[in-house]
């Protein structure tokens, strides 16, 4: 089990209600619009990795996959944030996305 993992179930345990809240806007912001699941994923992978923020990017790398994101897939919303977040940026995410898809 990752840090990350026993960190949220953590969250989870000790902030149940906060969590739950935190888990329904996340729904009802998903549901306010056109963008299909595995975009919404795509696009919060791509902020995780952005705000260089590991959980996350572990976290929405599974989840796009869940929603029929492909390994190539991932790896190129990451990599088109070169020109934007800076390469040692992306290369950490790549490393972080890899834990998933390839661990």
């Amino acid at each position: 089990m990752t840090h990350y993992t026993n960190n949220y179930s953590w969250l989870v345990e000790k902030f149940s209600k906060v969590m739950e809240n935190h888990q329904e806007f996340g729904k009802t912001l998903r549901e306010a619009g056109p963008v299909n699941e595995k975009d919404a994923n795509l696009i919060q992978l791509g902020a995780a990795a952005a705000i260089k923020a590991e959980g996350a990017v572990h976290s929405h790398v599974r989840r796009a996959q869940d929603a029929g994101a492909s390994p190539d897939e991932i790896y190129h919303a990451i990599i088109l944030l070169t020109s934007t977040i800076g390469f040692p940026s992306v290369a950490a995410a790549l490393s972080w996305a890899r834990d998933i898809i390839e661990g």
